[in-house]
């Protein structure tokens, strides 16, 4: 149904947007200002410590400055409840007292044959659950028994049966005074070409109702009990009432507990789906027997924003979840991702449930990647590196990929990381040459660094240090602080070089291949990269955020053990920044002095003064973050037991 904009403005104007809003977050008393119709919260589209959320009732927005959602009354109902625009519209006229237009004669009478359709595949649902109670229905109870299914989520998801024989739906649909070609355009009877007489779609076949997000019967999935029958699942056809690319199993259950628990779990068949439900998740869908499409990418994020896609952990699994990956792409937006979970080889979650119960399928959900790791671990594992060539195939793959992300702030990130992950590849592959020459390393044997990055003597060595440790670490602090950083004086000119290099690197994001900064970093780089990105352990994939990496970095940053939140580390890095450019203040005072004591006009002592106001100031506001970092530090060593002990201080530079 489509709605005038008068109706909408009316139901704006009558509705407050905060107190829409409202329900879900708690506004920031310190920002927040009523009477101006001024509201700040904590986003609640995604994680953040300090609020960015801002509702302006005078404009009737929202927008995060964080993750940069942003909409109206009813963009703010169909991102946080599921609900699609028309359904929004319903709910909020409803409450502000607005009647809604009758639908146009047109939409009226597709409604009317949409609700015909509806009745028909009702009927035909009673139908195969009569069956599958029914003597002839033995066969599939027993099926359906020895699969674990209770008698409760028997009836719950009203599993039927379709007969053997070739027309028992038809014949008991047209005693029901239905039209054989209502049961066409229903899905349920296939009317030959030929001219031979039409016949039922589902036979011998244990029969599940698809649901729409109503909970109206549309469609229906049927699995064989032969061994031998093909297909083994067999869904509905297209029709007005049934889209394959839209909907999901068991969508209009899980809607409301996705919402409650902010998480959603996606499998590869409804049975799946069901058993997970039975065993007490109850925030579960599944695709219907396609690929993910688009479409169904945005409604599984009206359930969650990250929904984990848990597959079977063979081959077909594995594929199915990198056919998943190009899908999601195109559509990722700031906040929202998908996580993937592959369960162990030959297991699917039916099996997994049944052998180890929710604990065990929970633990394995737990350990899901992120949708960053998955694309990396799908081009790299297949990568030959060994030439300069196919270095820049495997950075070209990356490439295409990155381009089909329309989101732009999505898009940037992932350039980043990518490019920084890829230079931290490129660099183990070349130590690894280098050390196999200059070591005489042996086949499979790891090779040796070729030295340790010099420590020169110099001042705030190790605050520079951890700058250049957290640029690579976390590349997203170098993108957001490039000016400040790309304007740090370093004492030591090793440092300067090093992050002389990353800031070219973000600089030319889209034009600078990763090889060729990496090949261009001199002997003293180099060593200080080998430094910054040693791990504990032997690793061959180049990942920057797996466990394990940076061990060296964590010795200088001991937090870092314990995985802090990523705006205390940005907040620690700042504190490093403020730190360095404290002491090019002073350096900077000590010049001027130094020239006034040969020759002080007005404007020398206009400059001194300036450069002692700000350097007051800043110390004063670099001590403060120091003490509130320190608290922070202090709360996070003592907050989990099973956290990694840490025994040095939080903050100081090592």
């Amino acid at each position: 149904m489509r709605f005038d904009n008068r109706l909408l403005d009316e139901i704006r104007a009558r509705l407050t947007l905060s107190d829409i809003v409202g329900r879900r977050v708690t506004w920031d008393r310190r920002k927040t200002q009523p009477g101006k119709g001024d509201y700040w919260a904590c986003c609640p589209f995604h994680q953040e410590k300090s609020p960015s959320f801002h509702v302006d009732d005078r404009r009737n927005r929202y927008k995060c400055f964080g993750c940069g959602a942003s909409g109206d009354h009813f963009k703010f109902l169909t991102e946080t409840e599921g609900l699609n625009f028309p359904e929004a519209v319903e709910r909020l006229a409803e409450q502000a007292g607005v009647a809604l237009p009758a639908p146009d004669p047109q939409a009226a009478k597709r409604e009317k044959k949409r609700a015909g359709l509806a009745d028909v595949c009702e009927m035909a649902a009673r139908f195969f659950q009569m069956e599958f109670s029914a003597p002839r229905g033995e066969h599939a109870r027993s099926y359906a028994l020895k699969r674990g299914f209770t008698p409760q989520t028997l009836a719950e998801f009203r599993f039927g049966y379709a007969p053997s024989t070739r027309d028992a739906l038809k014949k008991y649909l047209a005693e029901r005074d239905v039209p054989e070609e209502v049961m066409v355009e229903a899905g349920l009877v296939i009317k030959p070409d030929n001219g031979r007489p039409s016949y039922d779609r589902f036979r011998g076949r244990l029969m599940i109702p698809i649901q729409d997000d109503r909970g109206r019967v549309v469609a229906f999935g049927g699995r064989t009990l032969d061994p031998d029958g093909q297909p083994k699942y067999l869904n509905s056809p297209e029709t007005p009432l049934f889209h394959k690319g839209v909907m999901l199993f068991n969508a209009h259950r899980a809607r409301e507990p996705a919402y409650k628990a902010g998480r959603a779990i996606v499998v590869e068949g409804y049975l799946d789906a069901i058993a997970l439900a039975q065993a007490g998740i109850p925030y579960v869908v599944s695709t219907l027997g396609t690929a993910f499409t688009e479409d169904q990418v945005l409604r599984l994020w009206r359930f969650a924003p990250e929904p984990v896609v848990c597959f079977d952990g063979d081959a077909a699994g594995t594929a199915a979840a990198h056919r998943v990956v190009d899908r999601i792409f195109p559509v990722l937006k700031s906040g929202y991702s998908f996580q993937f979970c592959f369960l162990p080889d030959g297991m699917d979650p039916d099996d997994l449930v049944q052998k180890e119960g929710v604990p065990g399928f929970e633990a394995q959900v737990s350990s899901s990647q992120t949708l960053f790791n998955v694309v990396w671990d799908r081009e790299v594992s297949v990568a030959q590196l060994d030439t300069p060539e196919r270095k820049a195939a495997l950075e070209k793959r990356f490439d295409d990929l990155i381009d089909t992300i329309r989101d732009p702030r999505v898009k940037r990130r992932y350039q980043l990381d990518l490019k920084f992950r890829l230079s931290n590849l490129f660099f183990e592959q070349a130590r690894k040459g280098r050390g196999g020459r200059q070591q005489g390393a042996g086949r499979g044997e790891r090779p040796t660094i070729t030295g340790p990055a010099p420590s020169p003597d110099t001042p705030l060595f190790g605050t520079e240090r951890l700058i250049c440790g957290l640029s690579v670490k976390y590349p997203q602090f170098l993108d957001r602080h490039l000016e400040r950083i790309s304007a740090l004086r370093f004492s030591d000119p090793v440092h300067q070089r090093f992050c002389d290099t990353l800031c070219a690197l973000v600089n030319g994001l889209e034009e600078t291949p990763v090889a060729t900064v990496v090949d261009g970093l001199d002997e003293t780089s180099r060593q200080l990269m080998a430094e910054v990105i040693q791990r504990e352990g032997p690793s061959s994939d180049g990942a920057v955020s797996r466990h394990g990496a940076f061990s060296a970095l964590a010795q200088r940053f001991p937090l870092l053990k314990v995985d802090p939140p990523e705006d205390f580390v940005e907040a620690a890095f700042l504190h490093f920044l403020d730190v360095l450019e404290l002491k090019t203040l002073e350096q900077e005072l000590e010049r001027e002095m130094e020239a006034a004591e040969t020759e002080l006009d007005e404007a020398s002592w206009h400059r001194m003064q300036a450069i002692t106001q700000d350097l007051s100031r800043r110390r004063e506001e670099c001590a403060r973050d120091e003490g509130e970092l320190a608290e922070r530090a202090k709360k996070l060593r003592s907050a989990p037991p099973s956290a990694p002990p840490v025994d040095a201080p939080a903050i100081q530079a090592g």
